[in-house]
């Protein structure tokens, strides 16, 4: 049903006034001329009414003026005209556009190829740094487990200096009688003895405090001790034949005691020994300096490695993003 008032005749009216004005008379103009009253069912059922019983002939382009015919052809001209114009800038502009696109296109492309074989480089570099690093690891722990062993020995010379100064505090005890016969001949001995002890024991401190130092190097790595049993057993076996050539020396001193001559010969053997093991811990402090130069090299090594290796990582995650 009609809203608002609308009827036929409004209809047939609003039709009428844009036919005159050479409007189309569509739905939604007449609704317009109506005052933007009514429904477009409405509307739309009065059109077709009057479209099928409205005895009025329909208005065509034949009734109209040639005047009027001519300028709807000038207008109707032009209008193709600046339309095709408009299409054809429409069409260059879209042909420029789809041609810079695809030099675009054409460059992201050989950025990508670029950007893959940069990835190969690095991914290629990455992999021989871990090898390296893999090779300074190795090393380094080679060179862990070898300052391990020197400190060890290290450890194990102390101990047989030990031995060695009571084997000697033993003798001079054993020939306290000859060294009184002897006063004359002790008193130089004897400052001699203390000078050599003063160096030796001079030495023996500089020794511990560089043990010290590359045992505090290699706290973290405690747990390759376990490795060095086989080591320690062997060295228990030395110590037990070392114990065995003292205890010959022993007999040997108590068989000498009645000799002068083959006591001071004696003294002399055990400061020989004396100078011999001091020529021993200064080529092993030689070693453990080696040694503790080389871990500083591997460790600097590894240092170098790492970083490298984390460059190496942040530049191929930052290839990675820019590729994504």
């Amino acid at each position: 049903m009609a809203r608002g008032g609308v009827n036929l005749a409004l209809v047939r009216k609003a039709q009428q006034a844009l036919l005159a004005r050479g409007q189309n008379p569509s739905i939604d103009a007449v609704r317009i001329e109506l005052g933007n009253t009514g429904s477009k069912t409405t509307i739309q059922r009065y059109l077709k009414e009057i479209a099928n019983h409205d005895p009025r002939p329909i208005a065509s382009p034949s009734r109209l003026s040639d005047e009027l015919t001519e300028l709807v052809g000038k207008l109707l001209q032009r209008l193709m005209e600046e339309g095709n114009q408009a299409l054809l800038s429409e069409r260059e502009a879209f042909s420029r556009e789809r041609e810079a696109l695809a030099h675009e296109l054409g460059t992201l492309h050989e950025q990508l190829d670029v950007a893959a074989k940069e990835r190969s480089k690095l991914e290629s570099a990455l992999q021989t740094q871990d090898e390296a690093l893999k090779t300074a690891q190795s090393t380094l722990q080679s060179e862990i487990t070898r300052n391990a062993r020197i400190s060890q020995s290290c450890s194990d010379l102390e101990i047989r200096v030990q031995e060695k100064d009571g084997q000697i505090h033993s003798l001079e005890q054993k020939h306290a009688h000859a060294r009184e016969a002897l006063e004359h001949y002790r008193a130089s001995v004897k400052e001699q003895r203390e000078q050599d002890l003063s160096r030796h024991e001079a030495q023996l401190y500089q020794m511990q405090q560089e043990v010290t130092m590359l045992q505090q190097t290699l706290m973290v790595k405690q747990e390759e001790i376990t490795r060095l049993i086989r080591d320690n057993e062997r060295f228990l076996s030395e110590n037990r034949q070392q114990a065995k050539e003292v205890s010959h020396q022993r007999e040997a001193l108590q068989r000498m005691q009645g000799d002068l001559g083959v006591a001071h010969a004696a003294t002399a053997r055990a400061e020989g020994a004396k100078e011999l093991l001091v020529q021993q811990l200064q080529a092993k402090a030689e070693e453990a300096a080696t040694a503790r130069t080389d871990v500083a090299a591997a460790i600097s090594r590894e240092q170098q490695l790492a970083e490298k290796l984390l460059a190496a990582e942040a530049e191929l995650k930052t290839l990675r993003a820019a590729t994504a």
